[in-house]
């Protein structure tokens, strides 16, 4: 018999907690915010002894405060439990915030006297917790469209049980991803930008794929990658670790880290469930 699937969203103020919640319930799941941390074990009962479908999926949005509470009582019930993080940088908070004009929690419950004294609380807070995390989503540089999707990837895969792997290139000018669980810089291989008929394509073209992936430090790079990587992933395995997150940075984000993603891509998705996402990457229209 399927288990029940218990998910717990939670993060920082701001970073998309509402926005997850809403695609979830679009994936079937019964979402409920703010559940009374008192009541929880009755909620857990109710799980269990009642026959409602509602609590085959469940999604509840869980705030710093409550967290271990609702944790710390799934994980020792019968049921798949997933810990969505979400994740954002303090400038991007900020600037969403100044936008929409609503206020911090913690400004509304007078536990801080700014916004910038709001995050940086809430990030103090919220730093063992991460550590629990199922599945980190850094929404800093995404859209809705691209958060909706990155969550129905995530949550529609057919073998929970094996591990799923998202490979995302970056450029170290924009700052690093922080939903990675690996992340490799190779700013140190040559680069494409420096060859003026490379410059304006990225690594999803072939020239600039080809420029990369045959030049001799690539090669060399990857016998040393590629073991390292074959022995992490097995070791995730082992660990029953649904989502582990790769990141390959270059300077720009443009040619050699998109070239290492979309190779590792193809080098693993028939022996895993993969995903790409290119961060920074520029597409040039032709004139």
């Amino acid at each position: 018999m399927k288990k029940n699937t218990v998910v717990l969203v939670t993060g920082l103020s701001g970073a998309g907690k509402t926005s997850s919640m809403a695609v979830l319930e679009d994936l079937g799941y019964h979402c409920i915010d703010r559940f009374p941390e008192t009541m929880v074990d009755e909620l857990i009962n109710t799980i269990h002894e009642a026959n409602d479908p509602r609590y085959q999926k469940l999604a509840l949005s869980v705030t710093a405060v409550d967290f271990k509470t609702f944790f710390n009582k799934f994980k020792n019930t019968d049921v798949e439990l997933v810990v969505l993080f979400l994740d954002a940088s303090k400038e991007q908070l900020l600037l969403r915030y100044k936008y929409n004009r609503r206020n911090h929690p913690l400004i509304v419950a007078n536990m801080a006297n700014s916004l910038d004294e709001a995050i940086d609380a809430e990030v103090k807070e919220f730093s063992n917790i991460k550590g629990s995390a199922t599945i980190i989503i850094d929404t800093s540089f995404l859209s809705l469209q691209n958060l909706t999707s990155r969550i129905k990837r995530f949550f529609t895969y057919e073998d929970k049980a094996s591990l799923a792997i998202s490979f995302i290139s970056f450029g170290y000018r924009k700052g690093l991803p922080m939903d990675a669980d690996l992340v490799f810089d190779v700013r140190f291989l040559n680069n494409p930008y420096w060859e003026e008929h490379l410059r304006d394509k990225s690594g999803n073209d072939l020239d600039v794929y080809s420029y990369v992936m045959e030049d001799s430090l690539t090669k060399d790079f990857l016998e040393y990658l590629l073991p390292f990587l074959n022995y992490a992933f097995e070791r995730y395995v082992d660990e029953s670790k649904h989502h582990l997150t790769v990141a390959i940075g270059c300077t720009g984000g443009q040619h050699r880290s998109v070239s290492l993603t979309n190779f590792l891509y193809k080098h693993y998705r028939k022996e895993y469930k993969v995903f790409k996402t290119h961060r920074d990457v520029v597409e040039f229209n032709e004139q």
